[in-house]
This record gives C-alpha cells, structure tokens and sequence, in this order.
C-alpha cells in the first residue's frame, strides 16, 4: 500500500454529460488493472434542485461542476496515464499539456466540495462497533460521550445515544466528530 500522504484530488475535464460515465469506467479501469492503490475515490459532485416541469414540481440531482469529475489518486507515470486515457476524460485540469503532470486542489478546496456531498475529504481508518462509547470532539455537542447505536459505513457517519438534560438524544455525527473513549 502506497503511502496515504501521497494521496491528493485532481480535476479532470470530461465530455459534458459523460461524468457518471467517466466515474464508472475510472473506477472499473483501477480495479481490473490492479490500480486501487494509486486511484482510490471518484466523485461526480451533484446537488438536489427542484424543478418545475409540465407544472410539476419534482427534485433532480444536478451536476455541481458539469465537465468536470474529482479523482482522489497516486501520481505516478502509470496511474496518470491510466485515468489520462479512460474513455470519455479529455485531460486534467492544471496541467499544461506534454505530458506534464497536473497540480492537485487545494486541501481546503477539496474538504468545502465533498462536505457539500455528505463526504468526508479523508477516509477514517478508524473502526467502530455498535455499542461502543465515544466522545464528541466537534460540534454541538463537544465534550460528550455517548454510545453508538447505529452506524453507516458508506457515509462515514455515526448515529450516538447521548443524555442531555436528562433524556436520551440521538446525534448525527461524522466519523471525524469523534473519538474511541477510554472510559
């Protein structure tokens, strides 16, 4: 396994309206070819908007940055040339052409994107059990503990029993919201 500091986001342009496209074949590209330790995440960031058609109010995901799609990766020679020549990417965005490798967002750029997304920017590599008592690190409700009663991986969030005024409350919490108690 490569070293996570390596780790960074890129951009890459794509055909419009091919992002969900991009996003599957990248990410069947990294596995068949043995890549999951250069490319990790791919995400087409998307937003729910209501629209009115026919005079029907409905809600539809609307791409964020159309064009566009969000690779967390390695650079290397390969792992470049790999998601560089996935049908339907045109290029990464910062780069300047010739084959030179392009320049990686910006740590603060990525974590504001993905938040929007319901996604943490780093992937804890911390486990938790249902049952297990944690203590609030962030948010409002800093500085409890309480016990995890459900937990939903793919989302990296934590659903916690905590007592507040003397009545049991469940807080939403991202897995970077908390940490293993001693107690």
């Amino acid at each position: 396994m490569v070293e996570s500091a390596e780790k960074k986001w890129y951009v890459l342009h794509t055909y419009s309206g091919y992002e969900n496209k991009v996003k599957s074949n990248l990410e069947s590209r990294a596995k068949s070819m043995g890549m999951q330790d250069y490319i990790f995440r791919v995400v087409v960031p998307e937003e729910e908007k209501v629209e009115t058609v026919r005079g029907k109010k409905q809600e539809v995901e609307e791409k964020v940055f159309p064009g566009y799609v969000l690779v967390e990766m390695v650079m290397t020679d390969e792992s470049w040339f790999i998601v560089r020549n996935t049908p339907g990417v045109t290029g990464f965005v910062g780069s300047h052409g010739g084959g030179s490798k392009p320049s990686p967002l910006l740590d603060e750029e990525i974590e504001r994107i993905l938040r929007t997304q319901g996604e943490p920017a780093k992937r804890p590599q911390v486990d938790y059990e249902i049952g297990e008592t944690v203590e609030i690190t962030d948010g409002a409700f800093k500085g409890l503990a309480g016990k995890i009663n459900e937990i939903n991986a793919d989302k990296f969030k934590l659903f916690v029993a905590i007592d507040m005024f003397g009545r049991q409350t469940t807080a939403e919490l991202d897995y970077d919201q908390v940490k293993k108690s001693e107690i």
